[in-house]
């Protein structure tokens, strides 16, 4: 068992990113087709629906970064 606190929840290591992520968070749920999602019970979703849009955040954001390396 880890030692840390976090209670097995990610956590924002910068606390002015936030609001930028929730944003993006919604922009990719419009895109997959789950509308309102910042406005939704995110419990009546499937784990599948929630981490689709998690891994599509992620997938773009290492894109976004590779893309920034490959500028350099």
């Amino acid at each position: 068992m880890s030692s840390n606190n976090n209670s097995g929840r990610n956590q924002v290591l910068v606390s002015e990113a936030k609001s930028g992520l929730n944003r993006f968070k919604v922009e990719v749920a419009s895109e997959l087709g789950l509308s309102n999602y910042d406005q939704i019970d995110k419990g009546n979703l499937t784990s599948r629906q929630n981490g689709y849009v998690g891994g599509t955040m992620v997938k773009r954001m290492v894109e976004a970064y590779e893309n920034g390396l490959a500028g350099k």
